[in-house]
């Protein structure tokens, strides 16, 4: 129970932390729910329902017409599921254990980890459920065609990374500002409900508008996104580099930042969450 284990090679090493993190994101996935089936129904159920309430919205208003030529739900699909995988992975990255939490007593676990099971669980749901759901789509209701599945999956996987870069600079600084770090995040969450661009499209906004968008890394994840879905539009106003070094130089701070606190883990601050 107490001997230490210390592996004999970097391969062995490096196969016992990836085994630790695959364990540890299945524990983070089944700790939404019990049920691991009834967790992804959940979440499935969570995006149909942002995708009829949209759907529905447009209609009413009208603004079916201002979408893209071609599959209209698909151009609803296509903001949802990005605006879903990134603000779940900032909020599954920024509420990980920490280093006061009582999994860090057992030996082979750590902050990293952890941090990585968050943000690797909320990926596995959010893309389990994008296929479930295109899927259903395609079979049930009409056939659909992707023009460039793949770069559009790399957009999906770089707005997890941005989401996954912000959560962790929240994780860094939440022991010690942990309500304006709760708030914060809660309405980064709600402002990325318009300030994402999924409900329009950036080619036709005027500049004065696109000034109030294109800080948002989600915003050119987003309109790259449909880029490569739609054959007839090209985004001229957003660029793939732009949320890809946001997110690196926000994932260097938050390294930074984790280690500092890290450093300076009390057992008072479980306390204060």
């Amino acid at each position: 129970m107490f001997q230490q284990v210390k592996p004999k090679s970097t391969v062995h090493s490096a196969v016992s932390i990836l085994e630790l993190i695959y364990h540890a994101t299945v524990r983070d996935v089944r700790k939404g729910h019990g049920n691991a089936l009834m967790a992804l129904a959940l979440n499935i159920l969570q995006a149909v329902v942002f995708i009829a309430a949209f759907y529905v919205m447009f209609s009413l208003l009208g603004l079916r017409g201002a979408a893209l030529r071609g599959d209209f739900l698909l151009y609803i699909m296509s903001g949802i599921f990005l605006f879903l995988t990134h603000i779940k992975t900032l909020g599954a990255v920024s509420g990980a254990e920490g280093p006061s939490s009582p999994m860090m007593k057992h030996a082979p676990m750590n902050t990293a980890i952890a941090i990585m099971a968050a943000a690797l669980s909320a990926l596995y749901i959010q893309v389990l459920t994008l296929v479930i759901i295109l899927f259903v789509y395609h079979v049930a209701f009409t056939p659909f065609e992707i023009e460039h599945p793949f770069p559009a999956f790399g957009m999906l996987l770089l707005a997890w990374f941005t989401g996954f870069a912000l959560g962790l600079v929240l994780l860094a600084i939440k022991p010690w500002f942990p309500t304006f770090t709760s708030t914060f995040a809660t309405v980064y969450q709600r402002a990325n409900m318009i300030a994402s661009g999924k409900m329009f499209v950036a080619n036709t906004l005027p500049s004065y508008m696109l000034a109030m968008f294109d800080w948002n890394p989600l915003f050119h994840c987003i309109d790259q996104a449909r880029g490569f879905v739609f054959v007839n539009y090209v985004p001229r106003n957003s660029s793939v580099e732009y949320p890809l070094y946001v997110a690196l130089v926000f994932v260097v701070i938050g390294l930074m930042g984790e280690f500092y606190t890290r450093q300076r883990a009390s057992s008072s601050w479980d306390a204060r969450r």
